[in-house]
C-alpha cells in the first residue's frame, strides 16, 4: 500500500499547486507502515512548501492512529472543507513569510 500511496502523492511536489487534501472516509483500516508513510508524505510536502491535509478518517482509522501516536504527528479535519481552509491558510502563511517556513 505505501508503494501505491507514493506513486500517488509524490508526483503532485513536482506541480504547480502541489497542495493535496486525502480524504479517507471510504477506507476502513490503515496499518502502522502506511500511516508512517503518510507522516512521511506530509513532511516532504512541507518541506518543499506545500499542504497536505487528510480529512474524514472513519472513526477505526482515527483510533488507529491515535493508538499509534501517529494522529498527533498528522494535519487531519473532520471535514473536507475544513481542510481546504488549513490549505488556504497555509498558503497566506508562505505568501507572508516567504521561504521562512
Amino acid at each position: 500500500m505505501t508503494e501505491d500511496l507514493q506513486q500517488c502523492l509524490l508526483p503532485f511536489l513536482e506541480k504547480d499547486v502541489k497542495n493535496v487534501v486525502l480524504i479517507l472516509k471510504d477506507i476502513a483500516e490503515v496499518d502502522n507502515a502506511a500511516a508512517e508513510f503518510l507522516v512521511k508524505v506530509q513532511q516532504s510536502f512541507y518541506d518543499n512548501s506545500a499542504s497536505f491535509v487528510i480529512c474524514e478518517l472513519t472513526p477505526a482509522v482515527e483510533k488507529s492512529l491515535e493508538d499509534s501516536g501517529l494522529l498527533e504527528l498528522m494535519n487531519v479535519t473532520p471535514t473536507e472543507s475544513e481542510a481546504w481552509d488549513i490549505v488556504h491558510l497555509e498558503e497566506v502563511e508562505r505568501e507572508m513569510l516567504g521561504d521562512d517556513l
